[in-house]
Parts: structure tokens; C-alpha cells; sequence
């Protein structure tokens, strides 16, 4: 059992059910897609719940043990650095000034937003083991983005059997191969 008790990862609870909260999408709120600083997901819901800022970042369970070789378990965002608001601009400018916002970036299909996410939530309540699968692919161009060689590009060159890549990154006319996770990356 975590530590904390559990917070909520959706406000208002009926957002993804209300039908009048969804029509409001096509009037004068839009769903953004809010890439958030490194590991400041819950507290950017802490702020929007505050703010009372319509928003839905899904919390999943993991246990872990300790060195001592205890189990933990904690709630952990699904999509790490990411959580979904319904907003109007001046929620969208409130939310951003919270400061654990690097990027507010419109979806565009937020109806089909809005079926993905409900399907999401419906897993996550059927406790339903759940895991982030990538969609990078060789031959992609990719980014990596935290770590030692953040800010590198380059290209997948192949996928091992876990969840490592090899990127191959171009300098001087030759190329090198450096073994990264899955995580590190993101497409171009």
C-alpha cells in the first residue's frame, strides 16, 4: 500500500462521461495535450484541481522493492510527462503559469482523444496490467531525450529483444551506434 493516499487523476470525475463537459470541446474550450516537467505530472494535477481545470492524467500502480528488498508500491503516470486538459485560453494561460508546463499543444481529433482516454480509464478500473508500448521503429529518425546524450539525433537502426534501441548519430562522415532505451527517445 503507498505511503499517500491515492489523488485523483481526473477532474471533474464525469469529465470523460458528461456528454455537456464534451460538447464544450467544440464551443469555447479545446483539449490540449500538456507535456509536463520532469516528474511533475501529479503536481500540475494538484494545481488544475485547484484552478478547477477540467483534466485527466491516468495514474497506474507499480510495486518495486527496496534495497532492504521491501515492496513499495506507488501510483506512477501512464504516459509520463503528459496530462490531458479541457480548456479555455484563460485556463490554458492559468495552467501554464503553474510552471510545470513546458509545452500546451492542441489536439487536434478530440473526439477520438476523448474514446482513447475512456478506454484507458476503463482498463485502469478493471486493474488491468498496462504497459507504455513505442512506436519507434527502425529506420525512424529520433531524439533522444533525457540523459547523458540528450539533444543527439539520429536514426533506429534495430531493436533488440527488450526495450533497447540502436541509434546510429552522423558526425564527420561516419557513424557511431550507442545502445539507448526505448524511454530515452522520442521521433522526429
Amino acid at each position: 500500500m503507498p505511503i499517500l493516499p491515492p489523488e485523483p487523476d481526473l477532474f471533474p470525475d464525469d469529465l470523460l462521461t458528461c456528454e455537456e463537459l464534451l460538447e464544450q470541446a467544440n464551443v469555447d474550450a479545446s483539449w490540449y495535450s500538456a507535456y509536463t516537467k520532469s516528474r511533475q505530472e501529479k503536481l500540475l494535477m494538484r494545481h488544475l484541481r485547484q484552478l478547477e481545470v477540467p483534466h485527466y492524467g491516468p495514474l497506474i500502480p507499480k510495486r518495486s522493492r527496496s534495497p532492504a528488498g521491501r515492496v513499495r508500491s506507488s501510483l506512477v503516470p501512464l504516459f509520463s510527462n503528459y496530462v490531458f486538459l479541457l480548456a479555455d485560453e484563460m485556463q490554458r494561460y492559468n495552467a501554464i503559469c503553474t510552471g510545470c508546463i513546458m509545452k500546451a499543444t492542441p489536439v487536434v481529433d478530440h473526439v477520438e482523444l476523448v474514446q482513447d482516454l475512456r478506454q484507458i480509464q476503463s482498463l485502469i478500473s478493471m486493474d488491468a496490467p498496462m504497459t507504455i508500448e513505442s512506436r519507434i521503429e527502425p529506420g525512424q529518425r529520433v531524439r533522444v531525450r533525457n540523459g547523458s546524450f540528450a539533444g543527439y539525433e539520429g536514426i533506429a537502426v534495430r531493436r533488440d529483444a527488450e526495450t533497447c534501441l540502436i541509434v546510429s548519430v552522423r558526425f564527420m562522415e561516419q557513424g557511431v551506434s550507442v545502445k539507448l532505451d526505448d524511454c530515452q527517445l522520442e521521433k522526429i
